[in-house]
């Protein structure tokens, strides 16, 4: 089990199988009756207290389910940010399943991010997920700056890619799926401003993380 700390209200837990048998579990009980699951939902909860301070004692929580194709488990938990008054000292757990607006057979994707800064939180919380190969991800990802929005452009997505959706669960986090077209594409390469043009992640970590 991971815990990663997006914000101050908001966590990614990933899991494994292994995780799964420890609280015999399976991913169809774990997917859809997530009340059968309460029990490895509280101990993400105090793992994540332990490990990154992430308290929750009279919060209301919301649970989102992302299940990837290579095995791994992604929950996203968001606690409220007025507390919950005359509420009991277990939190109250909210889960619904996650369903990602994807299109398989395109080969494009376009995020956009409202601010620069979004994009950054973006990289710095991707590059913690190590095992992501972006070049392997996709031939080319560009960042565009278009009408005061940036524009996360995949072009060439490898959708065999081992990780896609482990990527694709962590931008929905920062970003807004805006289109699979070209034409949005060719739109941008003609009137946007290019910022980053082959590995805009990878540059990003490089040049505004370090």
């Amino acid at each position: 089990m991971k815990i990663e700390k997006l914000t101050e209200n908001k966590i990614r837990v990933i899991i494994n199988s292994e995780d799964l048998k420890e609280n015999n579990l399976d991913s169809n009980t774990l997917m859809e009756k997530p009340i059968e699951s309460q029990k490895l939902f509280l101990e993400m909860l105090l793992k994540a207290e332990k490990e990154v301070g992430f308290y929750t004692e009279g919060y209301k929580l919301l649970v989102e389910a992302f299940s990837s194709s290579d095995g791994f488990f992604v929950f996203t938990i968001t606690k409220y940010v007025e507390k919950v008054t005359n509420s009991p000292r277990k939190p109250k757990i909210t889960a619904k399943k996650k369903v990602a607006n994807l299109n398989p057979k395109s080969t494009t994707s376009i995020y956009k991010f409202y601010s620069f800064e979004e994009f950054c939180d973006f990289c710095m919380n991707i590059h913690s997920i190590q095992k992501i190969n972006f070049k392997q991800l996709a031939k080319t990802i560009s960042l565009y700056l278009y009408n005061d929005t940036y524009y996360l452009v995949l072009s060439n997505i490898n959708a065999k890619y081992e990780y896609i959706n482990i990527f694709y669960s962590t931008i929905s986090e920062f970003a807004t799926l805006v289109s699979h077209s070209d034409t949005l594409k060719t739109k941008l390469f003609e009137h946007g401003k290019s910022l980053m043009k082959k590995n805009a992640i990878e540059t990003g970590i490089k040049y505004f993380l370090s």
